[in-house]
């Protein structure tokens, strides 16, 4: 049974990416969703070099002006395809969207509703309180387990460090200064968003996941390298993750400031005007 929305976005602000890799089956039921949900001003597919029919499925978007296709000549990986979608995106606001239906588009208003009340610029769908089903007891107690390092690393409080429902202004995304290839770029989002001295914001969403027969690719080895890229984030020189310091977070943290003493306002598509 469709879920109503919390409220609606104003107008179009959302880009999406949509990195895919041998999600034939899944890939257009997926896109269609995200198209169908109001919020969303662009859609990016990026094919990872799949072996399958994924970039079929892709291209019978071509015709929607919203949708673009990226396509990678080799298997490069996650964290690549979400760099190739993030040149591409326009809109204000970029979120990530899996090609296979454990996260639910539906869920884009709510995520997206803490950024157009300008409480917020980086917002992430917690897995678990909304609805959630899960495959594996370890699958999960490796999430705890990885999301808790993050809290002791940057003295923080989230609840889910892994999901793979983020969304922010494009234009923090874009100075992130990404570098990580494959599933290694979850980690690396949420530990650079923490060192710029972000507050995330989170939100309750729904989760479906899938088993490793259905398409599962996450492994207990991701994990592993996610402590690593915490840890190496936590301890690197702001310079050498940065570069030169960025006037934009000063500015961007005051204005959020701001906006939490003052008790905020009404959703508005000014909150999320490109900066």
């Amino acid at each position: 049974m469709a879920r109503k929305p919390a409220s609606a976005a104003p107008e179009p602000v959302l880009g999406v990416i949509v990195p895919a890799y041998n999600e034939e089956r899944s890939l257009g039921d997926v896109v269609r969703r995200v198209l169908d949900e109001p919020s969303v001003r662009q859609v990016v597919i990026v094919d990872d070099c799949s072996t399958d029919g994924s970039l079929a499925a892709a291209r019978r978007f071509i015709s929607d002006p919203r949708v673009i296709i990226k396509q990678h000549e080799t298997n490069r990986g996650k964290g690549a395809a979400i760099r190739t979608g993030l040149d591409a995106i326009t809109a204000p606001l970029v979120l990530i969207q899996d090609a296979d239906l454990e996260y639910d588009p539906a869920d884009y208003t709510k995520l997206i509703s803490p950024i157009l009340r300008g409480r917020a610029d980086v917002v992430f769908g917690i897995r678990g309180f909304a609805g959630h089903s899960a495959y594996s007891y370890w699958f999960v107690i490796g999430n705890r387990l990885v999301t808790t390092a993050t809290n002791i690393l940057f003295n923080c409080y989230i609840q889910d460090m892994e999901t793979g429902f983020k969304v922010m202004r494009t234009s923090l995304m874009r100075r992130l200064g990404l570098r990580g290839n494959r599933f290694d770029v979850e980690p690396e989002i949420t530990g650079r968003i923490l060192r710029l001295g972000y507050r995330i914001y989170e939100v309750p969403i729904d989760y479906s996941a899938r088993t490793r027969e259905q398409g599962k690719k996450l492994t207990w080895r991701d994990g592993v390298k996610a402590l690593f890229v915490l840890l190496n984030i936590r301890l690197a020189s702001s310079r050498s993750l940065f570069g030169e310091p960025d006037p934009y977070h000063g500015e961007r943290q005051r204005t959020l400031d701001a906006s939490l003493t003052g008790g905020g306002g009404r959703e508005s598509s000014m909150a999320v005007s490109e900066d």
